[in-house]
């Protein structure tokens, strides 16, 4: 899940029940031609505005190519953050130069896509059907255009009590690239009889909550790709305890596709819940409600009291911890197997805190040990990804280790 920024989002609780549970016909997942697979990503200093860079510290991003449906008319729009933690391409319209239509329901009513985040802030917009290109895989999609001019604004039921992160300032990023466990970004709820205020149809009078299918809703390109579909890896290299100036990655499609992303000798699959999350144990004690998101910039996990790790004073830093030293720390997480039922999978993550006052004054946008408090809870944000290849399992998609939903590393 996406956040303006590392105090920001730790102003509020970051525990959430992440979009999911979807349905529907699964792409094949076959053994085809071999196609450029994978592509670069980067932790930097964000996007330019106004000659300033304006991203928020340890905000993963990539390059994503859209076109007109079936045509050549394209655009590359850089600096779109990655995000584990959600499904569904969303891109701000101010950096969308094509000319896209807005897809409409039977009665030729707009429909508009809200969602939002922990650290409250919303987006919304109309919904475009574009060709997305990323490595040499392609999918045709439905995305979210964030807050274009020519479109209604929100209605309360998105944007009450909430900020929109609608500019390339607010969000530290041209779009968010949402690459998570799912197939859709809400799933079979907002299919059902009674959705939530995900979706909403928008005839002049205003807007209303509305069903919307499964196919026609945002997708996770990744399960649209005609090949290697079944999920994707994330690798980044280890950096040291005080920062990096520039992380330079790969983010790969498909589990057990090609030759370049097997699973690997003693990568081991976890599976998650209908909602996403499996169980963190710290401290002997067991957190359910734990969960894999390089969209979060830290650890977010318990409180001071448990951690015995002081919070920060007021200031950049406010809402996350600043250790005087480097703390190392040690959790299990675990679950179940994905292909033996019953099964379950522990592993043991060695992780370190330190003061985030001093990483974030530091001037580096790349840190592997900064952290803050999410009572009860256990946000294994973008620090875990550092010296790791991570696995997505996309939920229902079959890969050698089971069908996901399951994150593995």
């Amino acid at each position: 899940m996406r956040r303006a920024s590392l105090a920001a989002a730790a102003a509020a609780l970051v525990t959430v029940t992440l979009a999911g549970c979807g349905g529907g016909s699964t792409p094949a997942t076959t053994t085809p031609t071999p196609v450029l697979n994978t592509q670069q990503i980067v932790v930097d200093l964000g996007p330019d505005l106004n000659g300033q860079k304006v991203g928020a510290d340890n905000s993963l991003y990539t390059n994503v190519q859209i076109c007109l449906p079936g045509s050549s008319t394209c655009q590359t729009i850089d600096h779109v953050l990655v995000d584990t933690g959600s499904s569904g391409l969303r891109l701000l319209s101010t950096a969308v130069g094509l000319s896209l239509s807005y897809i409409t329901d039977a009665s030729s009513n707009g429909i508009g896509n809200c969602i939002q985040f922990p650290d409250t802030s919303f987006q919304w917009g109309p919904m475009a059907k574009v060709d997305v290109h990323m490595a040499g895989e392609i999918a045709t999609v439905p995305i979210q255009i964030v807050s274009p001019t020519n479109f209604v604004g929100p209605p309360t039921a998105c944007s009450a009590g909430g900020v929109a992160a609608n500019t390339v300032s607010s969000l530290g990023a041209n779009g968010i690239l949402g690459v998570g466990l799912f197939r859709q970004d809400c799933g079979a709820p907002c299919a059902s009889s009674s959705p939530p205020n995900v979706y909403f149809t928008c005839p002049s009078s205003g807007c209303t909550p509305t069903t919307v299918a499964l196919t026609a809703q945002l997708q996770n390109p990744v399960w649209m790709f005609g090949a290697d579909n079944n999920g994707l890896s994330i690798t980044l290299p280890a950096i040291g305890a005080t920062g990096a100036t520039t992380v330079v990655g790969t983010i790969g499609f498909g589990i057990g596709t090609q030759t370049n992303n097997a699973l690997g000798t003693g990568v081991l699959a976890q599976a998650a819940t209908a909602k996403g999350m499996f169980t963190t144990t710290f401290g002997g004690v067991a957190y359910t409600n734990s969960f894999i998101d390089s969209g979060q910039g830290a650890y977010y996990f318990l409180d001071s009291t448990t951690t015995k790790l002081p919070n920060c004073p007021s200031g950049d830093a406010a809402g996350l911890y600043c250790a005087p030293s480097p703390v190392s720390l040690t959790a299990m997480t675990s679950g179940p197997n994905p292909s033996s039922s019953g099964t379950i999978v522990s592993q043991n993550i060695a992780f370190s805190v330190w003061n985030a006052l001093t990483l974030i004054d530091s001037g580096n946008p790349a840190f592997n040990n900064i952290g803050g408090p999410n009572p009860g809870a256990f946000v294994w944000g973008l620090p875990f990804f550092y010296g790791r290849t991570v696995f997505i399992g996309i939920e229902g998609q079959t890969t050698p280790a089971g069908s996901g939903p399951y994150w593995a590393y």
